[in-house]
């Protein structure tokens, strides 16, 4: 066995992200999704308390809410999808199956970009039901049911995290996307949003070579970005104590102390053959057709790391500038910064005072002219065609964009204006001249 040392072992970690969409009803029956600061178990019913006979009946919003996240994440949509049962007994899931899905997930595949620029592959996204909320006291597991049964999406990434801040990063992108699609709340303080991170360990030549040792370690339930961190960062420092005495790490389910900043053991970890899946015989497989698929595109709003690269091509602000409009402050912000960008305040001397200076963020655009000191027009109509023709023939690219329907050309060509005569043109009246030129 080649030995995994502080000098040469490379981290290999995957996450599972599990979240709660936001949807009227539990997964697979009538019950109220609203159960935040509900009275223990005063949501509940035969279906999701696993009564023998209740049968269940998949919610319809929630497959189709988890199939639009895949497409935002690049997925491909399983146009024949099922769901299994996932067979183990644990305190809160007395009825000794869950309702999961394996072999045929709703979404497949799928990449996200990072602001390091490094692709976090996705491996699957499947719909499944959560189990009872357990709380502990001395030697007491009491259980809350009204969390049983709701609409739990489990995104599982492949084991290609080398670092934790990229793992982070990937973590808070799928927080927001979510938000964007407006298919969760995704508060973390609310349980709506858990992070579980599989780690092991290899050494540089492994690495090289595509090489894994035999074992993971899953980190459970963790409840905020920073804990994941320290979590991950705890667990290596204790796997490599594990190689340093000339062991190897055993498989299991670890939870993270955050007294102690340590991992504890909870369970030996199974494989997937130890759950004995089998095709959920109550709910009848899934199939999609090509048109379903192809209006459920139609509804992708603008994502925000489509928003990021617009802002800089059309504005010309810095991308750590976009990264902090879109990230930070939300499309509010966003939809503020364009809107006065186009009602003519320069976009560089905008987002930097939105960034820099904290009030600037609830004021007036009559404010921002004044304090940005937005000179009034000053160029005649015959200059300015002059300028735009010029402007025009500089940029060909952006003149055929807008010929071929991409809008956003046109505030290109307005800033390109903008910047040759100062500020000194008003969008009102330079636009529709923009636009009566290109032929």
């Amino acid at each position: 066995m080649e030995k995994v040392t502080r000098d040469n072992y490379k981290l290999v970690l995957g996450l599972e992200i599990h979240l709660h969409l936001r949807t009227k009803r539990k997964m697979f029956c009538r019950c109220s999704a609203d159960i935040w600061e509900k009275e223990a178990n005063s949501i509940t019913c035969p279906v999701c308390l696993g009564l023998p006979g209740a049968l269940p009946v998949p919610n319809e919003d929630a497959v189709r809410k988890t199939q639009l996240l895949g497409l935002a994440l690049g997925c491909n949509l399983n146009q024949n999808s099922k769901f299994d049962r996932k067979h183990y007994f644990y305190p809160d899931l007395p009825k000794g199956y869950q309702i999961s899905q394996y072999k045929e997930p709703l979404c497949l595949g799928g990449r996200v970009e990072l602001d390091s620029g490094f692709f976090a592959d996705i491996e699957r996204i499947h719909l499944e039901e959560d189990v009872a909320k357990s709380f502990h006291e001395g030697d007491r597991t009491l259980l809350d049911f009204n969390k049983s049964g709701m609409p739990l999406v489990e995104i599982v990434t492949k084991p290609v995290f080398s670092n934790t801040a990229d793992a982070v990063d990937f973590c808070k992108k799928i927080q927001q996307t979510v938000r964007f699609l407006g298919i969760g709340d995704v508060d973390m303080e609310k349980g709506q949003m858990r992070l579980e991170a599989n780690i092991s360990l290899r050494t540089n030549d492994m690495e090289k070579r595509g090489e894994l040792f035999n074992y993971k370690v899953e980190v459970k339930n963790i409840n905020s970005f920073r804990f994941m961190e320290k979590a991950v960062l705890a667990e290596i420092e204790r796997q490599l104590q594990v190689f340093e005495k000339g062991e190897m790490p055993i498989q299991e389910n670890r939870g993270y102390n955050e007294t102690t900043g340590k991992t504890v053991p909870q369970r030996t970890k199974e494989d997937a053959k130890d759950y004995r899946y089998f095709p959920e015989p109550d709910i009848p497989p899934m199939v999609f057709s090509d048109e379903y698929i192809y209006e459920l595109k139609k509804e992708l709003p603008e994502l925000p790391h489509m928003i990021k690269r617009r802002l800089v091509q059309d504005y010309e602000i810095k991308i750590s500038e976009s990264i902090v409009l879109v990230d930070n402050f939300g499309i509010e912000m966003v939809n503020k910064f364009e809107d006065f960008s186009k009602k003519g305040l320069d976009p560089k001397k905008l987002a930097t005072a939105l960034i820099n200076k904290k009030e600037t963020r609830l004021w007036t655009f009559d404010k921002f002219k004044d304090y940005l000191q937005v000179p009034d027009e000053s160029i005649d109509e015959n200059a300015l065609r002059d300028l735009i023709i010029k402007v025009m023939e500089n940029n060909p690219k952006a003149v055929e964009d807008y010929k071929n329907g991409k809008e956003s050309s046109i505030q290109f060509l307005f800033g390109q204006i903008m910047r040759e005569t100062g500020g000194k043109v008003k969008p009102d009246y330079a636009i529709p001249l923009i636009k009566s030129l290109i032929q």
